[in-house]
């Protein structure tokens, strides 16, 4: 531990020292001069002899310590390398405790990566969904110099699309689990709706398609196409919009209150946000883009649903590409813990010093305390 000041200048008041000093020298404790018959045989007009006296010493002594401590806390003083550096073992909520006993040494730290890294002296919280995020923090919470062991279960999930990149090495281990998570349920396929206007029938069977390749061959496939003179049902989730001119108003608002609509080259629709590719061509063109509106997508396509323009109508990746523009794969989250340890490489986090003003606080309220007292009580003790 280093001491240091943050702000010398503070120092500056201790030379309010002075008035204490002053005062006590100047004051005189009060007395009362008593006549008696004696006084007859002095002499009335003796030189007077003057000699520098202090009056309480005891209370001066305690408002000179109360005027330094107060300097002292205005210079902030801290202390540098003050944070605890024994080992740290950071465990992932769900391993066994045998497994954090053997993979903590004697004298270590173990912690829960979780929100503010409680002890794993207490119960086990629950998974967090960030757990790569708490393992930067740690890192950055912690010394340079301290050593530190994390310890995950066999699948991690909430991770990032990379490796995390720390400022140290760490002792990356895989540790028996108490549950293993349950691999997540696949998605039901797409149930589509289809609006057309006359003349638009040809293409409402390529999207039939797709729908009847997403379903087993038993069971006939969600799909719903009508002219656009009916109404779009307010359970659908997915629409295929195959009419020139503007969308209609409550198509438009169907899609704010979540839908996700996919239209054609003629239709004009309204975006909130600016557009990406969700679709191209071996060559790297654009066919299709997309826009937020309100909680819903709009999907437009940049060319005619004709074979002659889009020849990946019927091609047998159209039914997969469809259902990626529809329903967007996240990205992964679930990877083996032994292939992703953290990399080294990343900048080390400059440690704060440990601001010792709360304490000095504390101390300067107690004498303080301590000086009204003695100022205040009955009988003072006034020195020579």
């Amino acid at each position: 531990m280093t001491p240091a000041l943050l702000f010398p200048a503070g120092l500056a008041a201790l030379l309010a020292v002075a008035i204490p000093i002053v005062i006590h020298i100047a004051r005189r404790t009060e007395s009362r001069t008593i006549d008696f018959a004696a006084l007859r045989w002095l002499d009335p007009q003796p030189k007077p002899r003057r000699s520098l006296m202090i009056d309480e010493r005891r209370l001066l002594a305690v408002r000179l310590l109360l005027l330094a401590l107060i300097a002292l806390w205005l210079a902030k003083p801290v202390l540098w390398n003050f944070a605890d550096r024994r080992p740290v073992v950071a465990v992932a909520p769900g391993i066994t405790p045998n497994a954090i006993a053997e993979a903590a040494p004697d004298g270590a730290r173990t912690l829960w990566l979780a929100p503010g890294f409680p002890a794993t002296g207490g119960p086990s919280p629950s998974a967090p969904a960030n757990l790569i995020s708490l393992i930067r923090q740690l890192d950055a919470d912690l010394p340079t110099s301290t050593p530190v062991t994390i310890l995950v279960p066999a699948t991690l999930t909430g991770v990032d699309a990379e490796r995390p990149r720390l400022s140290r090495r760490v002792d990356w281990r895989v540790g028996a689990e108490i549950d293993r998570p349950a691999p997540p349920a696949a998605l039901a396929p797409p149930a589509l709706t289809v609006r057309y206007s006359a003349g638009a029938e040809p293409q409402v069977r390529y999207f039939r398609a797709a729908a009847t390749a997403w379903t087993a061959a038993e069971v006939d496939p969600a799909f719903d196409a009508a002219t656009v003179e009916r109404p779009v049902p307010r359970d659908a989730r997915y629409l295929v919009w195959l009419a020139a001119g503007p969308l209609p108003p409550p198509v438009v608002a169907w899609v704010r209150a979540g839908g996700v609509a996919l239209t054609s080259l003629e239709t004009r629709a309204p975006v909130e946000s600016e557009t990406t590719v969700v679709w191209r061509d071996p060559a790297g063109e654009p066919l299709a883009l997309a826009g937020r509106l309100g909680q819903g997508r709009v999907i437009r396509m940049t060319r005619p649903l004709q074979p002659s323009t889009l020849p990946q109508l019927v091609e047998p990746e159209f039914p997969a590409a469809l259902a990626d523009m529809l329903t967007p794969s996240p990205p992964p989250s679930w990877v083996a813990s032994a292939a992703h340890a953290p990399l080294v490489g990343a900048e080390p986090y400059d440690q704060p010093p440990f601001d010792l003003r709360p304490w000095l606080a504390l101390i300067i309220g107690l004498v303080f305390a301590g000086e009204r007292w003695m100022a205040t009580r009955r009988r003072r003790t006034v020195g020579p």
